[in-house]
């Protein structure tokens, strides 16, 4: 069963001095997402992204709209009407386009080359980055399999596609965006077949679109539903003598739950279950639309249990049950390559190789920048992480002062995937984004996550759009520290601190719990913190202090109810917040402009060995984010409690695994 797994962390204040157990606990470096249980730009053209000139959708264009999110039915579609869809139109090139893309081709590097009649292959499976990545980092990248579905569209090349789709460690915004570009790419008139030898509710959610969709005969399909799962580490820390003081301002701000409490929280069994329902009334609703059958029968399928290959050939769920090997045959077929041929095909890694100016699909007289911000946010890089590490402030506000001095930019993008993290970093590039929205048409683009920091962000744009299940909102902070005094009594360990001021040992002195005045000026700081986020939110929103504080309170909202609440803009992806941007810009709808991509990728040895398959590198990395947990972020935090899948062996991608395995190692020493 697809189960949604609930992490509660927090960010706890330690001393630097003590970095076993207490700094293995408070931070929480992955971003959270909805993960399923069954996982043992460069440059490039908005062609792709054009809309019709005066921003309304054809039938045929509101149908495909529909499909991919970008028409909504709910309250929030008000809002929506008075922005461009960002609707993918598909052009065929004129003669003289033609001419100069074929003469491109013939001087291209070898290995920018692809044999005529190609079928484009890619693998969809395991994390994908939202950031781009360079040739040897191993995973995958979600700007460049949109940009592949992009150039394989307009290349003459290119035949059509087969995707291989496997179990997805990303969040529903992601595949969100897989979607709609399956959906934008068949406009070209170009077969796309997918292929799911595993397949849950995300892979199915991506392969229902395509044009034809098989399974081996003994694939795994496990379609059953979504579950809510909460763990607590209050009753385990409580027996070993660990008391965590947590200061947490917003009653839906669930950080720290699973360090202080046994059981879950009225609150937070409210938030989880209206998530729950935007999620899996999306999934039945999108499969509805592509598959042609009603909600009702979606869900009397779903609760049978239905797991024989033969009946969801019966049904309709795919198209037949067949091998790898077989579904080549039939491509073959298709193309008339004879039998005893190989299929001629590119892969997704040398796809990434193809320009775009090769394609004609760049190098437009004006200019929109995206700026990419993900992961967890710090001020300053740590000492122990890297180039792709998070969101460092100091690195993003050097990109934002770019922008803004420069003149070639028509509009910025700021595209978002970010749980949160340090309060201070958040508002100190909040800052920076608002002076930069000052000068030029600022969009931001929410991705899988954009909560807590990452909303804070966020709201300093003029517009905010996010996907119709981007996990946003998270109005509130968080910050804490340990009271150690009963484990130090059961190990023997003593700690005596000699200070000067009266608040010297706030943080210093974990052998022992708050003194009363010591616990007032922890809450009175956490709550200036939160009035402070809570009110530039309200501002940025153009909301009253009062009705902000119906929407804030720390509550995680799907993009679309935060639409339908005024905290987000309008539903869409990338392809929506450069329509706006342009509207923003007053560039004609019709107008192709360039995006640039401010964020080059880079190559670290770790990187280069995980690209060559080396397993040092993931041990690297799992070391790395130890070691950045350990050593940072020891202020208030503006941070999303984590929301994961555990995986069918047990939950290796489980912090709450990793802190069972800290704590019994602590006490074995």
């Amino acid at each position: 069963m697809a189960t949604i797994h609930l992490h509660t962390t927090c960010s706890m204040k330690c001393h630097p001095s003590f970095s076993m157990l207490p700094s293995t606990l408070y931070l929480e470096k992955k971003p959270p997402l909805f993960y399923h249980r069954n996982r043992s730009f460069q440059r490039f053209s908005t062609r792709s992204f054009e809309t019709e000139s005066d921003g309304k959708l054809s039938d045929v264009g509101r149908e495909e709209a529909e499909l991919v999110g970008d028409v909504s039915s709910d309250s929030s579609s008000h809002v929506d009407d008075e922005y461009p869809s960002g609707e993918f139109v598909y052009r065929e090139n004129d003669i003289w386009k033609d001419l100069v893309v074929k003469s491109r081709m013939l001087i291209a590097w070898p290995w920018q080359r692809v044999k005529k009649g190609s079928v484009l292959t890619m693998k969809i499976r395991g994390e994908i980055s939202d950031q781009l990545k360079s040739r040897f980092s191993s995973g995958l990248s979600l700007p460049q399999i949109c940009e592949n579905f992009i150039k394989a569209a307009y290349d003459p090349r290119i035949s059509g596609i087969y995707i291989h789709i496997e179990p997805l460690s990303c969040g529903w915004g992601k595949v969100e965006e897989i979607y709609r570009h399956v959906v934008d790419f068949k406009k070209s008139g170009k077969f796309i077949v997918g292929y799911v030898p595993v397949c849950g509710e995300k892979e199915y959610y991506i392969g229902s679109v395509c044009e034809e969709l098989y399974a081996p005969p003994s694939a795994y399909f496990q379609l059953y539903g979504l579950t809510v799962q909460a763990s607590f580490l209050g009753g385990v820390l409580e027996k070993i003598g660990i008391e965590p003081q947590v200061q947490r301002i917003g009653k839906y701000k669930s950080a720290g739950d699973q360090l202080t409490r046994k059981n879950i929280s009225d609150e937070n069994r409210e938030m989880l279950t209206a998530l729950l329902d935007n999620i899996y009334g999306n999934w039945v609703e999108k499969i509805s639309l592509a598959k042609g059958k009603k909600k009702e029968d979606i869900v009397s399928f779903i609760n049978e249990g239905v797991y024989e290959i033969n009946r969801l050939k019966e049904d309709g769920w795919i198209t037949d049950i067949k091998y790898d090997d077989e579904v080549v045959s039939l491509l073959k077929q298709r193309l008339e390559i004879p039998s005893d041929k190989k299929l001629p095909t590119v892969d997704y890694r040398k796809y990434c190789r193809v320009k775009k100016w090769t394609l004609g699909l760049t190098g437009y007289r004006n200019q929109i920048v995206v700026i990419r911000a993900s992961g967890s946010i710090s001020r300053v890089r740590g000492a122990f992480s890297t180039s792709n590490s998070g969101i460092v402030a100091e690195q993003f506000i050097e990109k934002i002062h770019t922008v803004r001095d420069s003149k070639k930019y028509k509009a910025v993008v700021i595209r978002i995937d970010s749980p949160g993290g340090d309060a201070l970093a958040s508002d100190l590039m909040w800052r920076e984004i608002k002076l930069l929205a000052a000068s030029k048409p600022v969009i931001a683009s929410m991705a899988d996550v954009a909560a807590s920091g990452g909303y804070y962000m966020a709201m300093a744009a003029q517009t905010i759009v996010a996907e119709n299940l981007t996990l946003t909102g998270s109005i509130g902070v968080v910050t804490g520290k340990f009271n150690l005094r009963s484990l130090y009594e059961k190990i023997g360990f003593n700690k005596e601190i000699i200070s000067r001021g009266r608040y010297a040992e706030l943080i210093a002195a974990e052998q022992r719990p708050f003194r009363d005045d010591e616990a007032e000026l922890f809450a009175k700081s956490a709550q200036n913190a939160y009035r402070g986020f809570r009110d530039k939110a309200a501002s940025s929103r153009s909301m009253t202090i009062d009705k902000m504080e119906e929407v804030a309170q720390g509550r995680v909202w799907t993009g679309n109810d935060a639409a339908s609440r005024g905290l987000v803009d309008a539903v869409g992806g990338l392809s929506r917040a450069v329509a706006i941007a342009k509207q923003k810009a007053n560039l004609p709808m019709d107008e192709e402009v360039t995006l640039v991509e401010l964020s080059r990728p880079s190559t670290s040895l770790p990187e280069l060995l995980g690209g060559l398959g080396g397993s040092i590198a993931e041990a690297d990395k799992a070391i790395r984010e130890l070691l950045e947990v350990m050593s940072s972020s020891s202020g208030i935090q503006a941070r999303m409690d984590g929301m994961m899948m555990e995986q069918l062996d047990g939950g290796a991608g489980s912090y709450a695994n990793i802190i069972f395995t800290a704590i019994n190692n602590y006490l074995s020493l």
